[in-house]
């Protein structure tokens, strides 16, 4: 009977985590001959691989120390209700994907039960980046770390949390597998046609402050590029804002939805302006050249600015120690910049070479061209239960 299969509990709070869920539970599907059961929190992705989700991630996709407050009370009750779900269903695994100001209280709860579950977290906290003290909070919530980047291990192997590189997931999402010219033909773009993929974030506290300075650079293109046709893939967690924000845009603008069309849109479009987030990985992966837009909430800003340890907040920067991805944050990230960067994307062909070189080599190093990052994990979580 399918009670009698290993019940593994995931948790993702938000659209990036959803998607490393879904291909988490395909691979432990292909590892385990079909023979798994899941239960826990996800997305629409984790939906299609038949997860029924314990409550909306959108309550959980929360971004900013601040801007949590006004959610703590909501947030409180629904870590409880995790908690008690786990407890009831005595799952073999926990994997908490991203996420940790949920996923660690949940665990830390969890940790404290006799007998129970492996407790693995997927995607370990920027303690490279800031907030060191993180590390310390994931060594209390879980048993193992995967982490998506090579150089993370160490920090928290050195506070005694076993942590196993895997790879970035952006390495098997497909977002080098679109296809331009279907996504072209079927929207009735002409070949020639210079298309802007404009990319907000998939918060709302992030939509909110980025799509008016993101719609007053379409405005300015537009005086030197009256054709510009822009595309706008979202998310299911904030589609209908962002669809609402977009209608009134000048000239033509085409919304997408789900990553098959996202990726299509991605290989018809000339470049990108994005929120900063794995996104930029993506459009690294589909050869896309891009500028880099992001502001926060001015109070988390303040905070944040304090004590930050890195020089970039793109992960191709980062991993390659230099400005290849233009980035304009907080201040900076104003039409007048935003349109100068893309302007020169758009009629500088050696600059559009350059930053598509540098970012394949960026992606080399953190697995393009191995096996997936998904399987990896799966197979060490699948290691880590039958060792216990």
């Amino acid at each position: 009977m399918s009670e009698d299969l290993p019940l593994y509990y995931l948790i993702a709070g938000e659209p990036s985590g959803d998607v490393i869920g879904a291909r988490l539970m395909r691979a432990l599907r292909q590892r385990l001959g079909g023979k798994v059961r899941f239960a826990g929190i996800g997305g629409e992705r984790m939906a299609e691989e038949g997860l029924v989700t314990l409550l909306p991630i959108r309550e959980l996709a929360i971004m900013g120390m601040l801007e949590i407050a006004p959610q703590i009370l909501n947030l409180i009750r629904r870590i409880r209700e995790t908690i008690a779900d786990i407890r009831a269903k005595a799952p073999v695994a926990v994997v908490t994907i991203d996420s940790s100001g949920f996923c660690f209280r949940v665990s830390e709860k969890i940790k404290l039960t006799s007998p129970r579950p492996l407790l693995v977290h997927y995607v370990a906290p920027m303690v490279w980046a800031w907030r060191p003290h993180r590390a310390l909070s994931a060594a209390k919530a879980a048993d193992h770390l995967l982490t998506l980047l090579p150089f993370e291990p160490p920090y928290f192997e050195s506070v005694k949390l076993p942590a196993s590189y895997v790879g970035h997931p952006v390495i098997e999402g497909g977002a080098d597998q679109g296809d331009g010219p279907a996504f072209r033909a079927r929207h009735a773009i002409a070949a020639d046609a210079t298309v802007l993929c404009v990319l907000p974030g998939s918060r709302r506290g992030e939509i909110t402050r980025l799509l008016p300075v993101f719609r007053a650079t379409v405005e300015r293109l537009r005086r030197h590029f009256p054709d510009l046709i822009v595309v706008v893939p979202t998310v299911e967690t904030v589609a209908d804002h962002v669809a609402a924000a977009v209608a009134d845009w000048p000239g033509r603008v085409v919304l997408v939805r789900g990553a098959a069309e996202k990726f299509d849109s991605f290989a018809a479009s000339t470049a990108a302006l994005a929120a900063s987030g794995t996104v930029a990985l993506e459009l690294a992966m589909a050869r896309v050249p891009m500028v880099i837009g992001y502001r926060i909430w001015g109070p988390t800003h303040f905070v944040v600015s304090r004590t930050v340890r890195i020089k970039y907040a793109t992960l191709v920067n980062l991993l390659l120690d230099r400005p290849l991805i233009p980035e304009l944050l907080q201040h900076a990230c104003t039409p007048e910049r935003l349109t100068a960067e893309i302007e020169r994307l758009l009629t500088d062909p050696a600059a559009r070479r350059e930053q598509i070189d540098g970012a394949q080599a960026a992606l080399l190093t953190i697995g393009l061209g191995g096996e997936a990052p998904s399987l990896k994990a799966a197979d060490k979580i699948l290691d880590l239960v039958a060792r216990r």
